[in-house]
């Protein structure tokens, strides 16, 4: 065997010292941000934009990414627990965020930012704000590593993860770095599309693809995970997917139209 599994008992919590905790999912969160500001920054350059919009296209997303996240765990999957602790729907640092309310607030809030900032279309925006998005979801899903929290189901592999902070006597998959490493395929597909051919002209193409990638590897990698919620184990029986799938289903097709929309209109 390539390994004799992995023994998980990182503490979650990088600095703690009286009041200051800095932790690794806050570390890699801003990390992530932080890197992908340099390569919009860097992208907006080479099309000669105003690098202005990078530093509102970033406050944009810093927020609504937060909002979004925390709103949709809330909706999506706590529901059930918020609606009788509405006091606790603004308590981020409890833990929960969902990726896909972290999405939805990001498409509200860049259709706002090009309505009022860049006064180009919304999918113009996307199609070059989401190559380095797709890096700041790797990062984001190695703090969830760090959290020892989103993983699968137990396995027989001999890189199966051991999560004893939580109690776990047996490997699981690490199923945060499999999205991890999906995502940084992803992210690379659509840099070499952006850099290397004229992709960025084909409204839509790229945001199709970011979709597509970022989505539909979520959709193969819920089948390997354990339920965020109880409540999914009778949704699982009934139709077969679990909240994760079924929230990622409308971003593929999303997705697909997209990228056929962008070829479609590039023949003709």
């Amino acid at each position: 065997m390539l390994l004799n599994f992995i023994h998980w008992d990182v503490d979650p919590e990088l600095i703690s010292l009286g009041p200051l905790h800095i932790r690794y999912y806050g570390l890699f969160f801003a990390i992530g941000f932080y890197v992908g500001y340099l390569m919009l920054e860097k992208m907006y350059k080479h099309e000669k934009l105003p690098i202005e919009w990078v530093e509102k296209v970033f406050v944009y997303i810093v927020i609504a990414t937060i909002i979004g996240a925390r709103l949709g765990h809330v909706f999506f999957y706590g529901w059930p627990y918020y609606s009788q602790h509405p006091e606790e729907i603004l308590m981020v640092w409890k833990g929960g965020l969902a990726s896909h309310g972290g999405a939805i607030g990001i498409l509200i809030a860049l259709y706002i930012y090009s309505k009022k900032v860049t006064h180009k279309s919304m999918i113009w925006t996307l199609d070059r704000v989401v190559v380095p998005v797709a890096l700041v979801a790797v990062f984001i899903r190695m703090g969830n590593l760090m959290n020892s929290e989103i993983y699968g189901h137990a396995t027989n592999l001999p890189w199966g993860f051991i999560f004893e902070r939580n109690g776990e006597t047996v490997p699981k998959h690490p199923t945060q770095i499999y999205e991890a490493l999906s995502y940084l395929v992803v992210f690379f597909v659509l840099r070499y599309f952006y850099w290397k051919t004229d992709a960025k002209e084909k409204q839509g193409f790229i945001f199709g693809l970011f979709l597509i990638g970022i989505f539909g590897s979520r959709f193969f990698i819920e089948y390997l995970k354990e339920v965020q919620e109880p409540w999914e184990i009778n949704m699982i029986n009934s139709i077969g997917l679990d909240m994760g799938q079924l929230l990622s289903i409308p971003f593929v097709l999303y997705g697909v139209w997209l990228v056929w929309k962008a070829k479609k209109k590039a023949v003709g």
